[in-house]
């Protein structure tokens, strides 16, 4: 199994699609506070997302109970 490692990301979108954006996100990683920044033309918004790979699940094995 290997380690699950921390890493920053960075998403620019509409103002609207943030919190759907951050929401997925969440779903697949294990995430930390979101940031959120006006882009310079203020048009959009910059989220930064702390993430995590999520530790991947056991393998399970199947064993035939009549062995």
């Amino acid at each position: 199994m290997t380690v699950p490692g921390t890493f920053e990301i960075r998403v620019i979108c509409p103002p609207d699609a943030a919190d759907d954006i951050a929401a997925t996100l969440a779903l697949a990683f294990t995430v930390g506070p979101v940031r959120r920044y006006p882009t310079r033309d203020r048009s959009q918004v910059r989220l930064y997302i702390t993430a995590t790979d999520r530790a991947p699940a056991p393998v399970l094995r199947l064993v035939r109970t009549d062995a």
